[in-house]
Formats: structure tokens, sequence, C-alpha cells
């Protein structure tokens, strides 16, 4: 297959895919009281799972800096064309999250030609995993990181005699750069993966710098949360956990390497 014939099948997979994303983006869009009132807004109100769930447990441990949001984030436009425009960008994210699965299938249908029968075999069940770890990062900036940001960004004050009035724009870009960031992290073991197969990553320079990991997880956590243990933990213990099952995945390539050039020698 020449040079061009491989950018003809490529414009087809990126064709089909880009219609999934905008397919389900004129969905989002038709029913934008469902996306705005039940999803992008809810993480600034009270009865959010979250806000309700801290709150809960903040009266049982007797922390009442855990009840977070308990008064809702009064939100404003300042130009006439901002609703709008923020209405077609949330449903356009909306579809791209919806469709990922399929957006990445699409993208391993076009890489899969050219690997070895041994690396389809090692690379089995890649867009299962990867579509998995995507959407449990969505979960967890929606769930987790969005309502303590909105806390934290919306309550910070430099000084008494400023008012803060959050524009739409600015809450609706810290949900979704949060939400999309986090599904990108939860990618780390699909990195590691990866990056241990052509041996760019090994278990001993991932335990190398764990210390510095840990450093940057913790400091990311008490920047976005409010000035609390439990919720410093409460984002940094996922960060963390997927760290230590980058190095428990990069220990297993290793091993397999190890073993089949023993075979082969």
């Amino acid at each position: 297959m020449t040079f061009l014939e491989h950018l003809e099948v490529m414009r087809w997979h990126l064709l089909r895919a880009l219609a999934a994303i905008v397919a389900l983006a004129v969905f989002a869009f038709i029913f934008k009281g469902i996306i705005f009132d039940k999803i992008m807004l809810a993480p600034k109100e009270p009865e959010f799972f979250t806000n309700r769930s801290l709150c809960r447990l903040g009266d049982l441990l007797g922390l009442k800096r855990l009840c977070i949001n308990s008064e809702p984030l009064a939100l404003q436009t300042v130009k006439m064309a901002e609703q709008f425009n923020m209405h077609i960008i949330v449903s356009l994210v909306a579809g791209f999250v919806v469709a990922f699965p399929y957006v990445f299938w699409e993208f391993w249908r076009f890489v899969v030609p050219a690997l070895y029968d041994k690396e389809k075999n090692t690379a089995r069940g890649a867009v299962f995993y990867t579509s998995l770890l995507f959407i449990l990062g969505v979960a967890f900036g929606y769930y987790i990181i969005a309502p303590l940001s909105v806390n934290f960004l919306g309550n910070y004050r430099v000084s008494e005699s400023v008012i803060s009035a959050p524009t739409l724009r600015s809450y609706i870009q810290t949900i979704t750069s949060v939400v999309l960031a986090a599904g990108v992290v939860f990618q780390l073991p699909i990195l590691v993966y990866f990056l241990s197969r052509v041996g760019l990553v090994t278990p001993a320079f991932l335990k190398r710098y764990r210390r510095h990991a840990i450093i940057i997880i913790v400091t990311l956590s008490a920047i976005i949360t409010p000035p609390d243990v439990f919720s410093q933990i409460l984002v940094a213990l996922p960060l963390l956990v997927l760290y230590e099952v980058g190095i428990s995945i990069s220990k297993r390539i290793i091993r397999r390497q190890e073993q089949e050039q023993q075979d082969a020698s």
C-alpha cells in the first residue's frame, strides 16, 4: 500500500470518528436541559451527589469544612452570544466523551494492520481497557475534582473588597478541562504499558522517581481541594494507585520480554 493509499484509509477512519462525535453532539445539543441542568451545572449545586455526601460525612466527623458548595454558585454571561457558544462547545465535548470508545476503535483499526501477529496478541483488549480507563477518569474528574475545584475557585478571595462574579464561560472551561484532563491522566497505565514495550520505561525508573511523582500528585491535590487532609487524600489516592499499577505493568512487561529472550536463545 502506497503512502497516498494510507492517507486515504486514515481519512475515512477520521471521517467516521468525526461523524460519530458530531451525531452525538447534535443529540446533546437538542437535549440541552439534561446536559446543562442535570450534568454540567450540577457540581455547583448543594444537591449534587458529592456535595451531599461530603456534607453528611462532615456532620458525622464534626468537620464542617467538608461541607462544600452548600450555597449554589451564581453564574453570569457578559456577551450576547456566550450562552449559545457554550451550548455548542459543551455539546461537542459531550459528543466526544460518549463517542470516545468508537473514536479509539477507529484509530485502533487504522494502526492494527501495521502490527505483527505477536504485537496484536500482546495489545489485545487495548480498546476495552483504554475506553474503560477514560470513562473512569471522566467519572473521577466529574464527581470528585470538579465539585472540589468549583468550591475552591468559586470561593477564593484575594480581598473582601473584590466581588467574585464567575461567568458561564469560565465555569464551563473549568469543568470540561478538569473532566477531560482526568480522562487523559487515567491513561497512565496504558502509556506505561507501551513505553515499557519499547524500552523507554522500566520498573527501576518508575521506582526511582516515585517520590517525585508523589510530591507532584500531593501538591496538585492540595491546590484544588479544600484545606483538609481528607479531601487531599480523596483526590491523590486514585492517582497514586494508578502510578503503582503502572509499576506493576512495567514489571510484567520486562519479565515477559526476558522470558521471551531466554526461550529464543
